[in-house]
């Protein structure tokens, strides 16, 4: 919660800095370069096989799906690679979006045993969906090698405001686990865990009429893995304590780094593109490279009120230039703002305004309420 094959994309921060003042965009990105690092991105075969949700994924579709590269540390290079490796492999179909991981794990255990009991007490994989790709209204899963299911609705971040609803259940979720040695024995050593989920597409939408994704749909996703230290003790596996005896903190390892140990940044999640042909390679859309430089104002302002108290008024105050060069292209960026609001407008010719406000919401003129 709030503890807290692919193609790369190009750095983002590289791409803004395109045509504008060099003093300037240095100044601008200056100490937030971890939170423009690269994301990465999946695209999404569809498949009409049934498939069996037990962990082993030995149906031909799932040996034909590419795994993603290995998790990192939540802040990137930043931090050592993990020493466990964990992958993720993706599918779907006009209803169901099929998500499996393997988690490398020479000590297989898991202690809570019901449905929304606080999974991430144990080691666990958790699953972070954007389908709107606005920062709001997006969803987590995390489950237990005993499969046991954590799922939450969240209306925006906690950064923002928000407020997980831990009521909310994915409706029709399917899911197994498959141990590659024994459940809570650790005078063994085991190979590690498959989880493998059938997530319904319906149940990801709150509010609004579902949409069968179409070529190109893109979502935003990320995926973590929560692993503890921990030592035998008797014929359990424990937590190790610090000098004053409390756990040592967990480690967070993700497919795309956050660049920050938080998991809701969803504007640093991956990228999910559906397809239906064999040949499809992910094309980053123009309207993401914008989004950019609406984040580096976002941040900019959170900083600037923490310092004064207020949002600043211009762009002047948070050393952002009112224009940029983006792929060729010139962008014009405003912003309206009183002392405890803001909202910011990046447009280039031909293209579609598109805005961010203080609560990390990002918006166009057709975008749901």
């Amino acid at each position: 919660m709030d503890r807290l094959i692919s193609k790369s994309i190009l750095p983002l921060a590289l791409v803004l800095l395109s045509g504008i003042p060099k003093l300037m965009a240095q100044n601008s990105f200056k100490g937030l370069e971890p939170l423009f690092s690269t994301a990465k991105s999946y695209v999404l075969q569809h498949t009409d096989q049934q498939l069996n949700m037990d962990g082993k994924l030995a149906e031909s579709a799932w040996q034909k799906a590419a795994w993603t590269t290995d998790f990192v540390d939540i802040e990137g290079s930043l931090k050592p690679s993990p020493t466990l490796r964990t992958q993720v492999k993706m599918l779907w179909n006009d209803s169901t979006l099929f998500i499996a991981a393997k988690l490398q794990e020479p000590q297989v255990w898991a202690t809570q045993t019901h449905h929304d009991d606080i999974i991430f007490k144990d080691n666990d994989f958790e699953i972070f969906i954007d389908p709107d790709n606005n920062t709001h209204q997006y969803f987590e899963i995390e489950v237990n090698a005993l499969n046991k299911i954590f799922d939450l609705f969240l209306p925006k971040p906690y950064r923002d405001g928000g407020d997980a609803l831990v009521g909310w259940n994915v409706e029709g979720l399917r899911s197994g686990v498959h141990i590659e040695g024994t459940l809570n024995k650790p005078k063994d050593q085991d190979k590690g865990w498959t989880v493998e989920m059938a997530i319904p597409l319906k149940s990801l939408r709150m509010g609004f009429p579902f949409h069968v994704p179409t070529e190109g749909t893109l979502w935003r996703i990320n995926f973590s893995r929560v692993e503890w230290d921990t030592k035998v003790a008797g014929n359990m596996n424990v937590k190790i304590k610090d000098a004053s005896g409390k756990d040592l903190p967990e480690h967070n390892w993700v497919w795309s780094p956050q660049g920050v140990i938080n998991m809701h940044y969803p504007e640093h999640w991956g990228y999910l593109q559906f397809t239906r042909t064999t040949d499809a390679v992910f094309k980053m859309p123009y309207t993401e490279s914008q989004k950019q430089q609406l984040w580096l104002i976002y941040y900019r302002q959170k900083e600037h009120q923490e310092r004064t108290g207020r949002y600043a008024s211009t762009l002047a105050e948070l050393e952002i230039t009112p224009q940029m060069t983006i792929d060729n292209q010139i962008n014009q960026v405003q912003l309206e703002a009183t002392a405890k609001q803001f909202t910011a407008t990046i447009l280039a010719e031909g293209k579609t305004a598109i805005s961010i406000n203080n609560e990390g919401l990002i918006q166009t003129p057709t975008s749901k309420p």
